[in-house]
């Protein structure tokens, strides 16, 4: 079994000492999960366990178990190298669509003027004056000021005069423009149960329903909402136990997420489980401006070769190959040219609706969030019951009466004095 990346760098972050409740809560991982995981991670990479008096295991790891895992598992080799190729194609990827577009104009451009100076040679008898106007209109575009001597600084001298806070290149920008820049709540079930276990541990590990409701999104029907049917994924998650009061309140103890390895932190969580909106593109408004323009110039430039490749203008000996080619490959330049500037129409138009979802949930949560803070009585009640229960169990090494890092009879004879 191949280690989990995400608790191997949990691990280097809480300190190469850690319980299975400081992995779960920090990573929002199922408490199973978790205690299965650091077991393969300590047996692949020389971890140790130490158990205290109370039953609780604390998992040690030496500061350089990657390396160990790095010469033991050939795919954790592959994996990074993949990591690093993949950058570099993902990259090349993102600027293919900008050189395309430009290629796609230049080639267009060159076809027209091949196009029109040999039919204005075949009408005036005369390949001189033809040329000319042909020139003329190739030039008009001046396509590649983006490639002349200075231009990026120049370009930078612009974005911070304008105030610009984008960090695309230009090849890049093309790409955000068409695709945007990814989801911006690609981790956010990640985050949720990050936030949840947060919320768990800054309670001691005992809370109340209504503590955890501004991080979820669906709770059900009202007979649901009023059985707390929701915090059930939280119990099975973290391994919770419900606890009922005299008077029938129900609050939820988590036993694992209790115990700790390191000095008492302050676990921060946000008041309310908060979506991003998506962007458009993080490229500038001028960078924005820009590819839209190319592509509508690509677009016209496309449908007007059209009309002369349809209208079967004659065309000199020597350039007929390669308006043969380009007339064959046609259909894929229009249909680029069309994509180019329906794809991200389409996006925006698709992005109103996403946000406007987003928007409705964000409030819904911020909505508990705001209850919880102007607890009524009865909330104050059962949050100060929930107390009761609250405790946070720091494992030291006074606490710790035997580990697999020495021997038996060593720690027996330490015990002894």
């Amino acid at each position: 079994m191949t280690p989990d990346p995400a608790i191997m760098r949990s691990v280097e972050q809480l300190g190469y000492k850690v319980t299975v409740g400081d992995v779960a809560t920090q990573l929002g991982l199922n408490v199973a999960q978790a205690n299965q995981g650091l077991i393969a991670l300590a047996s692949d990479a020389g971890g140790h366990l130490q158990v205290a008096e109370s039953g609780d295991i604390v998992y040690l790891f030496p500061h350089n178990f990657r390396a160990v895992l790095r010469n033991k598992y050939l795919q954790l080799q592959l994996e990074e190298l993949w990591q690093k190729i993949w950058r570099v194609l993902f990259y090349l990827i993102r600027v293919s669509f900008g050189i395309i577009l430009i290629a796609s104009i230049v080639l267009i451009l060159i076809t027209i003027y091949y196009i029109l100076s040999s039919s204005n040679s075949n009408r005036n008898g005369s390949s001189r004056g033809g040329g000319s106007r042909g020139a003329s209109f190739f030039y008009f575009p001046d396509l590649f000021w983006y490639f002349s001597p200075g231009y990026r600084d120049r370009y930078q001298e612009r974005r911070v005069k304008q105030g610009e806070n984008s960090s695309l290149n230009f090849l890049e920008a093309i790409f955000s423009f068409l695709f945007g820049d990814g989801n911006p709540n690609a981790r956010l079930e990640e985050r949720r149960w990050q936030e949840i276990g947060g919320v768990i541990r800054q309670n001691g590990g005992a809370v109340v329903a209504e503590q955890v409701t501004p991080y979820l999104d669906n709770l059900g029907e009202t007979y649901q909402q009023e059985y707390e049917d929701y915090m059930l994924p939280i119990l099975v998650r973290f391994n919770g136990q419900p606890k009922v009061s005299e008077a029938g309140e129900i609050v939820y103890c988590f036993p694992e997420l209790q115990v700790t390895a390191n000095q008492k932190r302050n676990y921060t969580v946000s008041e309310y489980l908060h979506e991003a909106h998506w962007r458009f593109s993080m490229a500038s408004s001028q960078q924005n401006v820009l590819s839209a323009g190319l592509g509508v110039l690509n677009l016209i430039l496309a449908l007007f070769l059209g009309s002369l490749l349809k209208n079967g203008t004659l065309v000199t000996h020597n350039h007929i190959e390669f308006i043969t080619f380009v007339r064959g490959i046609y259909w894929l330049i229009l249909a680029y040219g069309t994509g180019f500037l329906g794809i991200p129409l389409v996006r925006y138009f698709w992005l109103q609706r996403i946000n406007r979802q987003i928007a409705q949930r964000n409030s819904d949560r911020l909505e508990r969030a705001r209850l919880l803070a102007n607890a009524s009585p009865s909330l104050q009640n059962k949050i100060t019951y929930a107390h009761q229960f609250a405790q946070e169990k720091l494992i030291s090494e006074e606490d710790v009466i035997y580990s697999t890092k020495e021997d038996l009879l060593e720690q027996e004879f330490k015990g002894e004095k």
